[in-house]
C-alpha cells in the first residue's frame, strides 16, 4: 500500500477528493464476499494467496451483526457488534493481523443508509424498542418515520391476507418469549413474526390489544400504498436510517470508527449514500471522525455525471469504468444487425429503449414506490395550503407534477441541501427533468410546475421570505432520495432486464443506448479521472453486477460476429419449434439465447439450475408477464420448462458448441484485454472474489459462490515456476497478477501524486494501447487487442505498429526485452497473448 502525500502534490485534483496525509491508500482491492461459507479465518486463510497474486488491500463484505441466516450483511440489525457468524470481533482483528502480517490492508464496506426489519423484530434492539414504545422511544429518531401518515403507529406490513381474515382465522396469538438483553416478554405472534406489547395492553381482548400498539400489522400488499417508513428502494424488511441526525450517526459508527483510529481498517465504501437525506454533510462528518481515511462510495453516475467536487471521498466503486471499459471491447458495427435480430424476435426497434425506460418508471412510481410519492405529494400539498399565495395548487396537480419530474429525471438524484446555494451540475439536471416533464404535461399543470420546481430548488415560492421552513427543507430531501429509488427500480430492475438488444451492456451503471466506445473516448474519460478521481475505484465484476465480467464478453462478442449470431439464432429457433412454449415472449427468448451464449464455455453449459434460477429472477425483474409480487405459475413453468429443454436438446447442444468454439479466440482477446485495460487504469483496481481467472456467473446470488481459492493458488505457483499458461484461465490469472504486481512495485505510477495517463499512437482502430507515467516520463505501457473477431476477418495485424516510449522495457508476461523509441510492429508484441505489459528496466 500507499501513503498519500500533501494536497499540494496533485495537479487539479479536488482537496475533498484526497485522503488527509499520511492516511494509507489502496494500490490495488480484492473483494471477499463474506458469508456462512466465508468467514474471517476462511479470509485469513486466503492471505498467502492474495498476496501472492499482488493485491494490497483485502476488500471485506459488511461485518456488522445483520440478521440471521444473512447471505450478505447488507440487512445491519446491530451496529456496535461485529457479526459473530463471521467470527466476531476477535476474528476480524485476527484477519487484520494476518493481512498486516502479509503487508496487505484491509477496506470495509459499511451501510449507513438502512437497518434490516428482522425476523423475529427483536434481533433489531433498536426497531423492538419503537415498536414497544412509538415515538417515545430512544431510537425513534433512528427511523424515518412518518408518524403522522401512520396515525401515530408504525406500518408492519407482514401478513400474508388482510388483518380481518387473520383475526378470524386465529393467526395473531399471545405469546411469551425469551428476547435477548430483556428477559421473558409477552409478545404478539404471527408465525415466525413476533412483536413487543406496549405497556398496559398485556391483558385487552385480543382485537382490542392488536389496535392498541404502536404498530399496524396489516397485509403485505398494503405497503407500496400506506407505508410511512421509508425504506430501502422497495424493500421493506430495510428500514431507513437518519444518519443525518449527529446522535445517530455516532451510535451507528461508533465501532466502524473504532476499527478505523486502531489502524484495524484502513479504508471504507460507503453502500448507496444516494439514500442519505445529505450525502455531502455525511461525507465530510466521515472524513472528520476518520481523519480523513480513504473512502470511496457506491455511486451511480449517469452517462456524463461526474462526481460533486464537494464531496468527501476519494470517488466511486468503479462503475463508470466498469461500462466504459466493457463498451470500449463493443464493435459498433454490430448495433444494426443485432437490433434487427431483436426487432424480429421481440417486436423492439433500436431506438425504442428511451420509451421503454420511460414505461418501466411510470410503472414503479406508480405501483411499488406509490408510498413514497405519496408522500412527497402530502407534503407539496401541506405547503401550498400552507401558503395563501399557493393555496390553488391542487394534490391532483402536485402529484402530476412530481410523478413527471420523477419519470424525466435522467440520474439519481440532485444535490441541493437546503439552506445551500445550489451547483450548477443540480441545477442543470433539474431544469433538463423540468423542461421534459413541461412537454408531457397539460398546459394547465405549466404554474403547478414552475412552483414545484422552485420548491424543490429550495427557492422562494409563494409568499416572500418563505424559505428554510422544516416542510420546505423536507420536500428538497426527499424528493431527491425518491429519485435514486425510481432509477434504480425503474431503469436497472425493470428496463435493463426488458431490453434485449445486447443484454450484457444492461449492467449496473451501465449505458446500452451508446452500445459501443471508441478508444478515444475511454481515453478521454481516464484523463480526466486521473485527474478529478486519482484515487477513486475500478471495478469490472461486484456483487451486484447482472453478470460477472466474463459472462458479459462472452455476449459482448456477438457484436463482433453479429450477422454469423443472427444465422445462429434462426437455427436455434427452427431447432427448438418442437418444444418452444407458444407462451414464451419475444424479450425472454432473446435474452435465453443471449444468456446460454454468454454462459455456455469448453466444458459445455451453465447447470440448469443456475441458469433456470436467473431466467426466473430474470422475468420477475421485467414484470412485464410475471413479477415478485403477482408470479403468474403458467408463464414462468412455460420460460423454464423451454430454457431446460433447449439446454438439453442435442441439435442446441451443437449449434452452441460449434458457437463457442467459433468465438473461442475473440472470448480470450477481450477477457485478457478488458481485464488488463481495466487494471491499468487510473485509480485503485478491484479484483471481485475469483475473477481473476475466468468466472460464468449471472446475477446474485449466484456469484456469490465459493472460489476454488486453492486451484488458484496452485495455478499461480505452478505459472510462477515457469511453467506456460496452459489455458485461458492460467492466462487471465497470469494477466490479473502481473498488472497487480506491477501496481504494487510501482505505486507511483499509479496512486501517487505524479502519476498519470498518456494514450500512445497506434496505426490501426483494433489496438489499444496507454503508458502510466511518473512525472510525465512513461514507466508502464499496455498493449492490448481490441475486437479481435473483426481482425481476424482483415488477415491480422499484417505491418500495423504502436508507439513504444524510449527506454528498455520488458513484457512482464511474456519475460521478454522490448527496445523503445519508436514503433513496434504489434504482430512481433502480440505473438503470445493478445496482450503486452511492458516495465521500464532501469539502465
Amino acid at each position: 500500500m500507499t501513503t498519500h502525500g500533501a494536497a499540494d502534490e496533485w495537479a487539479g485534483t479536488p482537496a475533498r477528493h484526497l485522503p488527509a496525509p499520511g492516511r494509507p491508500v489502496p494500490v490495488s482491492t480484492y473483494r471477499l464476499q463474506l458469508g456462512p461459507s466465508l468467514t474471517f479465518p476462511d479470509a485469513a486463510a486466503q492471505v498467502p494467496y492474495l498476496a501472492d497474486l499482488g493485491a494490497t488491500h483485502l476488500y471485506l463484505s459488511p461485518v456488522l451483526t445483520a440478521a440471521p441466516g444473512s447471505e450478505h450483511g447488507y440487512d445491519v440489525v446491530d451496529h456496535s457488534t461485529i457479526s459473530e457468524a463471521l467470527g466476531g470481533i476477535e476474528g476480524l482483528r485476527a484477519l487484520a493481523a494476518t493481512a498486516h502480517a502479509a503487508g496487505l490492508g484491509l477496506v470495509l464496506d459499511i451501510v449507513p443508509n438502512h437497518m434490516a426489519v428482522p425476523t423475529p423484530a427483536w434481533h433489531n434492539t433498536a426497531l423492538w424498542s419503537v415498536l414497544a414504545e412509538g415515538p417515545s422511544s430512544p431510537y425513534a429518531r433512528w427511523f424515518d418515520v412518518d408518524w403522522s401518515a401512520g396515525e401515530g403507529v408504525l406500518l408492519m406490513p407482514v401478513l400474508g391476507d388482510r388483518i380481518g381474515a387473520i383475526l378470524a382465522d386465529g393467526q395473531l396469538t399471545i405469546d411469551e418469549v425469551d428476547v435477548p438483553g430483556a428477559g421473558r416478554q409477552q409478545v404478539l405472534r404471527y408465525h415466525d413474526h413476533v412483536f413487543p406489547l406496549r405497556q398496559g395492553t398485556e391483558h385487552l381482548p385480543l382485537s382490542e390489544l392488536v389496535e392498541r400498539q404502536h404498530y399496524r400489522l396489516a397485509y403485505w400488499r398494503v405497503a407500496d400504498e400506506e407505508l410511512n417508513y421509508r425504506r430501502f428502494f422497495d424493500i421493506d424488511t430495510l428500514a431507513a436510517v437518519r444518519v443525518e441526525d449527529p446522535e445517530v450517526f455516532d451510535a451507528t459508527h461508533a465501532l466502524v470508527l473504532d476499527l478505523v483510529r486502531e489502524g484495524v481498517v484502513d479504508g471504507l465504501r460507503v453502500d448507496h449514500p444516494d439514500g442519505l437525506a445529505d450525502p455531502a454533510g455525511y461525507l465530510e462528518r466521515l472524513r472528520e471522525r476518520t481523519g480523513g481515511a480513504w473512502v470511496v462510495v457506491e455511486k451511480i453516475l449517469e452517462g456524463d455525471e461526474e462526481l460533486p467536487a464537494g464531496w468527501a471521498t476519494a470517488g466511486s466503486t468503479g462503475y463508470d469504468a466498469l461500462w466504459r471499459v466493457q463498451q470500449t471491447f463493443v464493435d459498433p458495427g454490430g448495433a444494426a444487425e443485432l437490433g434487427a435480430l431483436m426487432h424480429r424476435i421481440a417486436g423492439d426497434t433500436a431506438d425504442e429503449l428511451p420509451a421503454i425506460v420511460d414505461e418501466a418508471k411510470r410503472e414503479v412510481v406508480a405501483g411499488p414506490l406509490y408510498a413514497e410519492v405519496h408522500r412527497i405529494t402530502d407534503l407539496a400539498a401541506d405547503i401550498c395550503h400552507d401558503d395563501l399565495r399557493l393555496r390553488d395548487h391542487t394534490w391532483r396537480a402536485l402529484h402530476d407534477c412530481l410523478v413527471e419530474l420523477l419519470v424525466a429525471f435522467d440520474r439519481y438524484r440532485a444535490y441541493v441541501a437546503p439552506g445551500q446555494p445550489v451547483d450548477d451540475a443540480s441545477l442543470r439536471a433539474m431544469q433538463a427533468a423540468a423542461r421534459v416533464a413541461a412537454e408531457r404535461l397539460p398546459a394547465e399543470r405549466k404554474p403547478t410546475l414552475d412552483v414545484v420546481v422552485e420548491l424543490l430548488l429550495g427557492r422562494e415560492a409563494g409568499s416572500a421570505g418563505r424559505t428554510g421552513e422544516a416542510q420546505r427543507d423536507e420536500l428538497v430531501v426527499r424528493f431527491q432520495q425518491t429519485c435514486g429509488a425510481v432509477m434504480a427500480k425503474g431503469v436497472e430492475d425493470t428496463a435493463y432486464y426488458r431490453w434485449t438488444q445486447l443484454v450484457s451492456l444492461c449492467e449496473v451503471g451501465g449505458e446500452p443506448e451508446r452500445f459501443a466506445l471508441a478508444p478515444a473516448e475511454l481515453a478521454s474519460w481516464a484523463a480526466r479521472a486521473s485527474r478529478w478521481t486519482p484515487l477513486g475505484m475500478t471495478a469490472a465484476t461486484t456483487h451486484d453486477t447482472k453478470r460477472t465480467e466474463d459472462a458479459r464478453t462472452r455476449i459482448d462478442v456477438l457484436s463482433e460476429l453479429p450477422q454469423e449470431w443472427a444465422a445462429l439464432v434462426e437455427d436455434l429457433r427452427e431447432r427448438s419449434a418442437a418444444f418452444r412454449s407458444a407462451l414464451l415472449d419475444g424479450r425472454t427468448e432473446n435474452l435465453m439465447w443471449q444468456t446460454l451464449a454468454g454462459t455456455w464455455t469448453e466444458d459445455g453449459p451453465l447447470a440448469v439450475d443456475r441458469l433456470t434460477d436467473y431466467l426466473l429472477k430474470a422475468v420477475r425483474e421485467a414484470k412485464t408477464r410475471t413479477s415478485w409480487v403477482a408470479p403468474d405459475a403458467e408463464y414462468e413453468d412455460a420460460v423454464l420448462v423451454t430454457a431446460r429443454a433447449a439446454r438439453a436438446d442435442p441439435a442446441v447442444a451443437v449449434l452452441l458448441t460449434a458457437w463457442e468454439e467459433r468465438t473461442r479466440s475473440a472470448v480470450r482477446a477481450a477477457t485478457l484485454g478488458a481485464k488488463l485495460v481495466q487494471l491499468m487504469l487510473p485509480g485503485v483496481a478491484d479484483v471481485y472474489q475469483g475473477t481473476e481467472a475466468p468466472v460464468v456467473a449471472l446475477v446474485d446470488p449466484d456469484n456469490r459462490r465459493p472460489v476454488p481459492v486453492q486451484e488458484l493458488a496452485d495455478r499461480l505457483r505452478r505459472l510462477d515456476q515457469g511453467a506456460g499458461p496452459h489455458d485461458l484461465a492460467d492466462e487471465k490469472l497470469w494477466v490479473t497478477a502481473q498488472a497487480l504486481r506491477t501496481r504494487r512495485s510501482m505505486a507511483e505510477a499509479f496512486t501517487g501524486p505524479r502519476a498519470g495517463f498518456v494514450p500512445l499512437a497506434h496505426s490501426s482502430e483494433h489496438s489499444l494501447t496507454f503508458a502510466r507515467t511518473v512525472g510525465g516520463e512513461a514507466a508502464v505501457v499496455m498493449v492490448a487487442t481490441r475486437l479481435a473477431a473483426a481482425l481476424e476477418r482483415l488477415g491480422g495485424w499484417g505491418e500495423h505498429t504502436v508507439a513504444v516510449p524510449e527506454g528498455r522495457w520488458r513484457d512482464v508476461l511474456t519475460d521478454r526485452p522490448v527496445d523503445g523509441g519508436g514503433l513496434r510492429r504489434v504482430a512481433d508484441l502480440l505473438d503470445r497473448l493478445p496482450v503486452a505489459l511492458l516495465v521500464r528496466e532501469e539502465p
